[in-house]
């Protein structure tokens, strides 16, 4: 996916693509280092290279990242008197032995800006701001690894991201949503303002309600640092793409930051990933001025203010006329002319006196995802299954007086360790009355578990991303003699954050049973046996080549630590693949023995629905026929309600006005002045389809005062009837359109009481037909 991806960003405007370093994904055992497929970090630099652009490395180690322990290996855990991340002589040698392979590395591929590559900064630990009160050696270790990575030569610079004490001429720089206003500034005269995240909406963790930031806001945060001196901004994240596998943290969705301007399938998320291309456009039409002008700052009214950077022997001025008021529009008369601003907004005027931008007035236009099932995936929905047998006190293989601590067990080999134990009861121990019933009671240090009691599945329990522990209580059925129970414990990622990142537990603590008539019964210290992993999972029986060291037989719905299995053919098209998982609970799904992650659509958020529920499957993963879908459903649910589908982005929209700017494009820049390069500079509508695919009918269209969103709009007073069927005559057929902002190209009435002459339509793209 990589290449259009990459493709895409360039288009959108940027100009650098930057990526972190994943310690635990190229060592993920001592001196076992892994460079090649997806982990292949020199060919990726490479690409990005060949589409003429540049690189920030974000070496760390330490990532944070919500990767799965901020990317530390586990086996670091393990290495004796360690402490991660302070002034501690084995994590500081391990961690300076991985800086250095990765720097050598880069030098060996002459990857740096200095030998003609296009890593032009680097950068080294992450977010130490966070965590340095927790560390008497805090101070001293950032130093070091200051004085570290400096004395390494790269011949670019370092760059500490949250660490107000960057040292030395290591760059102090910004993460968060608004740099321009929040960020104290570098640490030092000679350092340039830096924001190495910024965040285009949030992560996101099972059990949270969608999170979203607009696309006016976002373009607000970009001008308003660019206008203070800002020499870099960074999206976190442009395309935020999938945690596949395990590699996402504690409770971090599988999806990650779909609301980027790509989204999770590398669709272009409009209108912000073309609003930001506008903005990106309108600050390179500023850019004499912006790196070689004399800043200066003029008040006025309260929220409004000009900053200017000037050349004037040169005759070069650029402005940015703000208005930092949340709620207030207003008028600010910059140099004997009267600029409307929008409230919350920035206008960008390359020559002081043309407004080729502002955040809060959208040209471009809006689209709105889809997800249509896949026919062909849809023939021979035959399931098939393979039920995890319930280990007892017998099975399982490591013994201990009570349950051991779950991470140490099993090394983040596998979410999962099973706890057994048995114990005996006298008929006089049962409840005598038939309304009462034995209740076992787990308090767990998380993150989740489901639990058997005789074979029988009777509940789950699991944390949360703030509060990880939790008690478990169900009410069970016993019988006199002796009793089994079993215990799934699990984890969802491990941590990634925060201190002591070695010392973090997890798994069953204390097991008691109360309404006996003997009174509560504590087993925490019975013999309790402990088996690493599934059957399933420990046979690989997701792989093809190994999918029959089980026995199969036609599929069941609710059955608990089942897997499931089918065939299906790839869906028709170029179109990204998605797969609904709504009608299943908790678990992993494999495609031709690839993981596309955990899905959890039974842990709910506040809202009452799934925090996912879709989950994305690339098409790289896919063969033309038959398939091999595997999912472990660990408490339930029906597999022929899965469903495969396509993913599109073709219901477009536009949503213009009179008072819009002209599109970006209209503006030219010639000895540092602004040109129009059309004769009338004028607001206009756009829309355009996908590749391949033209504009197959006009949903909406109207001109006056319309209202709403894209799929959502809804005609104002003064709507024109004659709107669509000039829509269509422009449109209809073609791979994209330009449509005027005018009253007189729709025979509307300009003097309309309340009309905001704008333009809003909807169409419908599809494939082009033969006809077409």
């Amino acid at each position: 996916m990589w290449p259009d991806i990459i493709k895409k960003a360039k288009e959108g405007g940027l100009n650098t693509i930057q990526t972190y370093v994943f310690w635990n994904a190229h060592e993920p055992l001592y001196g076992q280092f892994n460079f090649e497929g997806r982990y292949d970090l020199v060919k990726f630099i490479k690409l990005v290279q060949a589409h003429g652009m540049y690189v920030t490395l974000r070496i760390g180690p330490f990532i944070q990242a919500e990767w799965n322990h901020g990317g530390l290996p586990y086996w670091l855990r393990e290495v004796a008197n360690i402490t991660f991340r302070t002034n501690n002589q084995p994590y500081m040698s391990h961690m300076e032995r991985f800086t250095k392979m990765i720097v050598q590395k880069m030098n060996d591929e002459k990857l740096f800006a200095p030998q003609g590559g296009p890593i032009i900064l680097a950068q080294i630990e992450n977010e130490y701001n966070n965590v340095a009160r927790a560390f008497q050696g805090g101070a001293d270790y950032i130093q070091w690894a200051g004085n570290m990575a400096v004395g390494l030569n790269v011949g670019v610079p370092w760059v500490m991201c949250k660490q107000n004490n960057a040292p030395g001429p290591v760059i102090n720089a910004c993460n968060g949503r608004n740099c321009g206003d929040t960020f104290a500034g570098p640490n030092h005269p000679s350092k340039p303002a830096l924001w190495t995240e910024n965040w285009t909406a949030q992560y996101r963790v099972f059990g949270d309600p969608p999170s979203q930031r607009s696309a006016e806001d976002l373009a607000y945060s970009v001008a308003r640092f660019f206008s203070k001196n800002g020499t870099l901004t960074n999206y976190y994240m442009y395309h935020g793409g999938t945690n596949f596998g395990r590699t996402g943290a504690a409770f971090v969705m599988t999806r990650y930051y779909d609301e980027a301007p790509l989204d999770e399938y590398g669709l272009q998320k409009e209108p912000k990933w073309g609003h930001l291309k506008d903005l990106h456009n309108a600050l390179k039409l500023c850019r004499k001025g912006l790196l070689w002008g004399t800043p200066s700052v003029q008040k006025f009214d309260a929220g409004f203010e000009a900053r200017l950077y000037e050349i004037p022997e040169s005759k070069v001025c650029v402005a940015f006329l703000t208005n930092t008021n949340a709620k207030k529009d207003g008028v600010m008369n910059f140099r004997g002319v009267e600029y409307y601003l929008p409230r919350h907004s920035i206008s960008i005027l390359p020559d002081c006196k043309t407004v080729v931008f502002n955040s809060q007035q959208v040209n471009s236009q809006h689209n709105a995802r889809t997800f249509d099932v896949a026919k062909a995936a849809k023939e021979n929905n035959q399931w098939q299954m393979y039920t995890e047998q319930i280990p007892t006190s017998r099975d399982a293989n490591v013994s201990a007086k009570g349950p051991l601590e779950l991470l140490n067990m099993t090394k983040d080999t596998t979410d999962y360790l099973w706890y057994t134990t048995s114990f005996k009861l006298d008929d006089d121990d049962l409840p005598m009355r038939h309304d009462i019933r034995p209740v076992l009671q787990v308090s767990n240090l998380g993150h989740a578990m489901h639990a058997f009691v005789n074979g029988k599945y009777i509940g789950s329990g699991h944390g949360t991303k703030i509060e990880k522990s939790f008690v478990f209580q169900k009410p069970m059925d016993l019988k006199a003699g002796v009793n089994q129970i079993a215990i799934l414990g699990l984890t969802v990622g491990l941590p990634d954050s925060g201190a002591y990142l070695e010392h973090r537990l997890s798994g069953v603590h204390t097991v008691v049973i109360q309404g006996l008539n003997a009174g509560t019964l504590d087993l925490s210290q019975n013999l309790w046996r402990h088996q690493v992993g599934l059957a399933g999972e420990n046979l690989g029986i997701f792989d093809e080549q190994r999918a029959n060291a089980v026995k199969w037989e036609e599929a069941q719905s609710d059955t608990a630590v089942t897997w499931y299995k089918r065939y299906f053919d790839a869906p028709s098209g170029n179109d990204p693949v998605a797969v609904d998982m709504n009608s299943m609970g908790k678990g992993q799904v494999w495609i031709n023995g690839e993981s596309i992650g955990r899905f959890w659509v039974s842990y709910l958020s506040p809202l009452g629905k799934a925090s996912q529920s879709i989950y994305h499957v690339p098409r790289s993963f896919l063969k033309p026929k038959n398939n091999l879908m595997v999912v472990f459903e660990e408490h339930g649910g029906k597999p022929k309600d899965i469903v495969i589908l396509t993913v599109k982005r073709d219901n477009i929209c536009t949503f213009v006005s009179a008072q819009h700017p002209a599109q970006i494009g209209t503006w030219s820049r010639e000895d540092s002045q602004i040109r129009s390069v059309v004769g009338d500079a004028k607001p206009e509508a756009r829309l355009k389809c996908g590749e391949k695919k033209v504009i197959r009918s006009i949903v909406f269209a109207s001109f006056g005062n319309p209202d709403g969103m894209c799929g959502n709009f809804t005609v104002g007073s003064c709507h024109t009837q004659q709107a669509k069927s000039v829509v269509e005559k422009a449109c209809l057929g073609k791979e994209s359109c330009a449509l005027p902002v005018s009253a007189e190209a729709y025979g509307a009435d300009a003097g309309c009481p309340g009309t905001t002459s704008t333009l809003a339509v909807q169409a419908k793209c599809a494939r082009k037909s033969k006809k077409d």
